[in-house]
C-alpha cells in the first residue's frame, strides 16, 4: 500500500483521550476485548490490522489467557479472516513455558491448568507431578477444571512440606465473555492457594510483566519506545506498556469503560483512549483510505 507522507517518529502526549497522530514502528494487540469478543471482531478490527500489514508495520497479538495455545488462537484469527503467523501470537503459555526454562530448568513442576499449558511443560521436557513431596514449583492458571483435589495437592506442597514455591500466568480477575457476562481466571484460584496455605504468589508473567511484551517484540529491532500497546484493560494492558516503556492506547471496547478514567492519575492513564480499534490510525491516513466508520463496523 503506497502511504501519505507522514512523520514515523511518533508523539506522546501526557493527555489521555486523543487519538494517534503518527504512526508507530511495531503495533501489539490484545485480543480479547480489543480485537474480538467472542466469535466476532471487534468494528474496524479487521481493516485496520490489514491497512498496518500493508503498510509493512510489524503486527504481535498479547493474551493472558492460557486456555489456548499460539497455534489455537492462529487458527480462530484465521477463521475471522485475518490469518496470522502463529510466531505473531504470544500468550501466558509461551512465556510461563519459558520462565521456567530460563528460571528452574531442573524444578518439578505441578499445574494447576488446563491442556495447552500442560502439553507445553510437556512439550519442553518440563517434569511435572502430583507428590506434593516432590514438587518444587506450584504453577497457578486460568483453570476451569479447578477442584478441591488440585487445592489439596497444592495446600501440601507449599504449607505441609514447605518446598514449592507459588507462581502464576496472569494476575487477572475474570476473563470477559460476550453479553457482559465473565469467567473467573487465575486470579481466584491464586487467591484461594494463598488463603489457605499463608504462600504469597512470587511470579507473575503475564501482562503487566514487561517480559509478555518483550517477547512479542523479539527478533524485530524495534525499541519498545517506539512500539504501542492496544488493549482494553488499564491494569493489565496499559500497566503493562508503562512499565515496558512503550505508548499505550486503551480502547473501550472491552473490560473498561470511560467513567473509569475520570480522576485517573496522569501517570497511570493511558496515551491514547479510542472508542474502536481503528482509530488507532492516524486522521490522515482515514482520510487517504477513504475510511468512513459504517464501513469498519463488521471488523
Amino acid at each position: 500500500m503506497p502511504s501519505p507522507q507522514m512523520s514515523q517518529a511518533p508523539r506522546r502526549g501526557p493527555a489521555a483521550g486523543r487519538v494517534p497522530d503518527e504512526l508507530y514502528d511495531a503495533y501489539v494487540f490484545d485480543l480479547d476485548g480489543t480485537i474480538y469478543l467472542g466469535e466476532a471482531l471487534l468494528p474496524g478490527a479487521g481493516r485496520l490490522i490489514t491497512a498496518l500489514r500493508d503498510l509493512d508495520r510489524p503486527v504481535r497479538f498479547l493474551s493472558n489467557n492460557p486456555t489456548k495455545d499460539p497455534q489455537q488462537y492462529a487458527d480462530k484469527l484465521e477463521a475471522l479472516g485475518l490469518p496470522t503467523p502463529v510466531d505473531d501470537i504470544v500468550n501466558t503459555v509461551v512465556v510461563m513455558t519459558r520462565w521456567l526454562l530460563d528460571n528452574a530448568p531442573d524444578a518439578v513442576v505441578f499445574p494447576i491448568a488446563e491442556g495447552p499449558l500442560i502439553r507445553a511443560f510437556e512439550q519442553a521436557g518440563i517434569r511435572m507431578s502430583e507428590d506434593p513431596s516432590e514438587i518444587d514449583i506450584v504453577v497457578a492458571s486460568y483453570d476451569r477444571g479447578f477442584e478441591y483435589r488440585k487445592l489439596q495437592i497444592a495446600f501440601d506442597a507449599l504449607w505441609f512440606h514447605r518446598r514449592a514455591r507459588l507462581v502464576a500466568t496472569n494476575p487477572d480477575r475474570y476473563c470477559p465473555m460476550p453479553g457482559g457476562r465473565g469467567e473467573p481466571d487465575c486470579a481466584a484460584v491464586v487467591a484461594a492457594i494463598e488463603a489457605c496455605t499463608g504462600a504469597t504468589c512470587e511470579v507473575n508473567v503475564g501482562k503487566p510483566d514487561p517480559a509478555i511484551l518483550h517477547t512479542a517484540l523479539a527478533g524485530l529491532t524495534v525499541d519498545p519506545a517506539r512500539a504501542v500497546m492496544v488493549g482494553d484493560r488499564l491494569s493489565t494492558d496499559i500497566r503493562l506498556a508503562r512499565e515496558a516503556g512503550a505508548a499505550s492506547a486503551l480502547v473501550l471496547t472491552g473490560d473498561t469503560q470511560r467513567d473509569e478514567l475520570h480522576g485517573l492519575p496522569a501517570a497511570q492513564a493511558p496515551d491514547f483512549v479510542l472508542e474502536r480499534v481503528d482509530r488507532l490510525l492516524p486522521p490522515r491516513l482515514w482520510e487517504y483510505l477513504g475510511w468512513e466508520e459504517d464501513d469498519g463496523h463488521d471488523g
